[in-house]
This record gives C-alpha cells, sequence and structure tokens, in this order.
C-alpha cells in the first residue's frame, strides 16, 4: 500500500523538512552509536510541538542524547538536575526586591528556555513536580497573580531510571499524561557496544559537545510544525485510532485506560511520522509506530496481572491484534 501510494507527488513541500531531519540525526550520529528509535521519537516530538520523558538505566546515553539533539537546533537550552531538597521557585524563578526602584522584580528560572532537559525528574518531591503542571500544558508560568509566557519553541525532556527506587518519588498520572512521549532506552548491541568502544579509544579524550553543529533553526521547526498539520488523515484511519484508545477504557487486564489526549497525541505524532517519511498521509503503519510511546505511560495495569507480569506493551498488543486494520 505504501509503496504503491509514493509514486503519486506529494501536495506538501516535504524535501526539506525530510533534509533537515537526516542532517540532525547525522550530527547525532558523529557521537551517538545505534539508538535510531530513540532519536527518531525525539525528532517527531519536537516536530509534535510535545514533550518526552525517558525512561532507561544508567550509563545509555539519555541526557547525552537529549543534549546533544538540543545542540544540533540553533536555540536556547537549558539543563535542571532534580533533587529531593529543590523547590518550586529553583525552577519556575522567584520575585525579588529591587534596592533602587523598591519593587519586586521577576527573576525567571532556568525552564524559561527553549528546551529545557531535567535530569532525573522522579528525585523531586510531588510540591516540585507539581510546579511543572502549569508550564508543561499551558506554556506559561504564574508567579505572585502574574503571568509569563514561554518560548515559542518550547520542549522539555526529562530523565529517570527505572532500577533505583530509594530516594526516588513516583510521578503522578496526571503528569505523565502531560508527555507526548515515554521512550524507553535499552542496551545497545553487542556490535553497537563494540563500535562504542572503538569510538571512545580513537576520540583520545576529546570532548563531543564540540562535535555537533546546529543544522536547524527555530524558523525552520516552525514551518515544519505548520506543514505536519496539513498531512492528510482520513476518516477510517481517524476511527482507527478512536477504537484503540476506546478499547483501553474497558479493556479487564486494564485499571486505568487512555484519555483524549492521548487520542490527539497519537493523531498528531502520526502526522509527524509520516511526513519524515516523506508522506502528505497518514498510513496504519504510522499509527503503530507511535502507538507504544505515546500509551505506555498513560496506561495503568490491574493490580493482579501486573502481579502477574502483564505490562502496558502486551495488553497494547493484545488491542492492536484484535482490532481490524483500515485497508
Amino acid at each position: 500500500m505504501e509503496e504503491n501510494n509514493l509514486n503519486f507527488e506529494s501536495r506538501l513541500a516535504l524535501t526539506e523538512l525530510q533534509e533537515s531531519i537526516e542532517k540532525i540525526k547525522t550530527e547525532l550520529h558523529k557521537v551517538i552509536i545505534g539508538q535510531d528509535d530513540f532519536i527518531h521519537f525525539l525528532i517527531l516530538a519536537l516536530l509534535s510541538d510535545g514533550h518526552v520523558l525517558i525512561e532507561g538505566v544508567p550509563g545509555i546515553a539519555k541526557t547525552l542524547t537529549a543534549r546533544l539533539l538540543a545542540k544540533s537546533i540553533d536555540t536556547g537550552f537549558s539543563r535542571i538536575q532534580f533533587t529531593p531538597d529543590l523547590m518550586p521557585s529553583d525552577i519556575l524563578g522567584t520575585s525579588v526586591l529591587n534596592l533602587k526602584t523598591s519593587d519586586f522584580e521577576f527573576k525567571p528560572g532556568p525552564v524559561f528556555s527553549d528546551i529545557i532537559l531535567i535530569d532525573e525528574i522522579n528525585r523531586s518531591p510531588a510540591k516540585t513536580q507539581a510546579a511543572l503542571f502549569e508550564v508543561m500544558e499551558e506554556r506559561q508560568v504564574t508567579i505572585d497573580g502574574n503571568t509569563y509566557p514561554m518560548k515559542e519553541l518550547f520542549m522539555v525532556l526529562s530523565t529517570q531510571n527505572p532500577i533505583e527506587h530509594e530516594g526516588t518519588y513516583a510521578l503522578p498520572e496526571a503528569q505523565l499524561d502531560r508527555f507526548l512521549f515515554k521512550i524507553k532506552v535499552d542496551y545497545p548491541s553487542p556490535e553497537e557496544e563494540l563500535e562504542i568502544i572503538k569510538s571512545q579509544n580513537e576520540r583520545k579524550n576529546h570532548k563531543v559537545l564540540p562535535m555537533i553543529n546546529p543544522v536547524i533553526t527555530e524558523k525552520q521547526i516552525a514551518e515544519f510544525k505548520n506543514i505536519i498539520h496539513d498531512v492528510t488523515v482520513e476518516d477510517r484511519i481517524m476511527k482507527y485510532i478512536s477504537d484503540i484508545v476506546v478499547n483501553t477504557r474497558n479493556h479487564p487486564h486494564l485499571y486505568l485506560g487512555a484519555s483524549p489526549r492521548a487520542s490527539i497525541a497519537i493523531l498528531i505524532t502520526a502526522k509527524a511520522n509520516a511526513a519524515v517519511n516523506g508522506r502528505d498521509f497518514v498510513i496504519p503503519e504510522d499509527i503503530k509506530t507511535v502507538l507504544y510511546p505515546v500509551l505506555r505511560h498513560r496506561l495503568i495495569v490491574t493490580p493482579e496481572r501486573e502481579m502477574e507480569g502483564v505490562t502496558t506493551e502486551k495488553i497494547i498488543d493484545m488491542i492492536v491484534k484484535s482490532i481490524e486494520v483500515p485497508r
């Protein structure tokens, strides 16, 4: 189906978008070995104007990849290390008395940037995590009755370690739902592991950050986002998304299903995936590609099934297999 449709001329000008995405991937692969899916989903989130939760064990370049993605874009970057004693004002900013004018002035915190990397987001307690609710959803901060909007390109990349539980605080469902994707990063393959060792040996302790050059601008990203909104989605594809999401709400193995926000996230990211692949229309394979990172953090398995080792991925598999794919 896809190959036949690719013979038709695209309605949208997708060449520049595809070339720019390839440039980003090329820059990142100067340093990052493998992790193709991880990088692909980060780029889809960037084009879809969403935030990303990155989960994986320590030492697999979660933070480095996020940092290098920001470096490949000609834009602002801020990094926040979450700790148990971090206060909301340390993130959002605070009003400070100006002794010259005797007035309070707002001093913006590190969240006032374009791409924000939050390292170990589950290391801070609920009060600090809650400080992100408004800024992630409404892209603004309200301090002392005054509202301060974020920049046009505002993206939060958060990492967390799934293994270490001491000194961590689980993210509430309301905050998880504000992340467009939850990307699980795995260990590299044996071949990639060897390539990582060789690459490190050849660099001879040279810093990796200077190796990455900005290859795309904020203006280009804004243009690409507008293009993605014009990608065609047929009614049968939208019905497919609806069937999947509604099925999560009455599935016997799930305590909590996906919200309408999940449906919208699948739609937007499927459009982005189609555009990145040079298509101006969405096909079922686009839906299947984005389904897992969109849904895995929005579903809660019933305690009985969780004790049996049933995961959200397994349930998504079951749901996808039970629904007829539109043709």
